[in-house]
């Protein structure tokens, strides 16, 4: 687990979250578009009715935004960060975490352009967990 440092900007970011949805936010992440991350069982309440909260976090913020629910499991966790991609398998071994993909398109998707979204995934997940490397199958 690294150390979670913030700035200036990313503390304006949580506090306007936790204003408009009344929910407090465990980590946030800024890499062209904020990912908050929220304590389990408070996705729906961050949301909010028909996606109100969310439409109006993202007017006010002028961000693409995501909100993902925390879980103590890894797995668990790793299946909420990269929903809507449906995984067959999410299985972690000795530090290692194997994702075994549908199909070649959501392979792709998980990997990304130039492994971005696989860099990206792994970065968020070794914030909250002991994990040495994800790879995907």
């Amino acid at each position: 687990m690294a150390r979670i440092k913030y700035d200036i900007n990313l503390i304006k970011y949580i506090s306007l979250f936790e204003s408009i949805t009344q929910v407090k936010v465990k980590d946030c992440i800024s890499n062209g578009r904020l990912t908050f991350i929220v304590h389990e069982g408070d996705l729906g309440k961050a949301v909010g009715k028909k996606g109100a909260n969310a439409k109006m976090l993202e007017n006010v913020i002028r961000k693409r935004i995501r909100m993902v629910e925390f879980s103590s499991e890894v797995t668990e966790f790793i299946k909420n960060l990269i929903y809507p991609i449906n995984a067959r398998e999410i299985a972690e071994k000795n530090g290692i975490v194997m994702i075994t993909a549908g199909d070649v398109g959501s392979k792709g998707m998980l990997i990304g352009r130039d492994r971005q979204n696989l860099v990206e995934l792994k970065s968020i997940v070794t914030r909250h967990f002991h994990v040495e490397d994800i790879k995907i199958l």
